[in-house]
């Protein structure tokens, strides 16, 4: 059986982030067979601007770009900021979708999970995140959902029935075969 890797981008760059510390306890108990990795320094990835990118492409992109491309798997792993995607994602997204039709994240599949402090998990950022995900090119895997609303005073990784809800995710992200872009 081969390795199948799934890496993960975090929509939040805060070093407590409840999104990180779930993706953490995920990456601990991953299935056989499964490798799930941290896509790291987003932070340092420039907004998006044509004029940087190409063969002078900042070192931050090229870094993500190939972590996208070596990857099977692309969870994107969020928070809602202002009832959307957080902006380094959507950046990150920017990046990896180009060259247009040749971006690292073409045709590979992808989710969208993730947990807010609001009482609906941040759907509408996961929602805008597919959409985005897809128009880049990723093969969004639409029977993934999940949005976990986030109590106050909790820590969700702590909680072994929410973690097994976001390892069960990565899972059926693993096993997808057939996936479809959305419209």
């Amino acid at each position: 059986m081969s390795e199948t890797k799934v890496l993960a981008l975090v929509g939040s760059l805060r070093a407590d982030s409840i999104n990180r510390k779930l993706i953490e306890a995920v990456q601990a108990q991953a299935p056989e067979g499964v490798t799930v990795e941290i896509a790291e320094g987003l932070g340092n990835v420039p907004f998006y601007n044509e004029d940087i990118d190409g063969d002078a492409a900042p070192a931050a992109v090229a870094a993500l770009r190939e972590q996208v491309a070596n990857a099977d798997r692309v969870l994107f792993v969020t928070p809602e900021y202002n009832g959307s995607t957080p902006a380094v994602l959507a950046n990150a997204i920017d990046w990896i979708s180009r060259p247009f039709g040749a971006g690292a994240i073409k045709d590979k599949p992808v989710a969208v999970v993730g947990t807010a402090v609001g009482q609906y998990g941040g759907q509408w950022a996961h929602n805008d995140t597919r959409k985005s995900a897809g128009v880049a090119g990723g093969k969004v895997v639409e029977d993934i959902e999940l949005s976990h609303a986030y109590a106050w005073g909790s820590d969700p990784s702590q909680d072994a029935e929410t973690v097994a809800k976001f390892s069960d995710a990565v899972a059926k992200l693993v096993a997808a075969d057939e996936v479809v872009v959305p419209a």
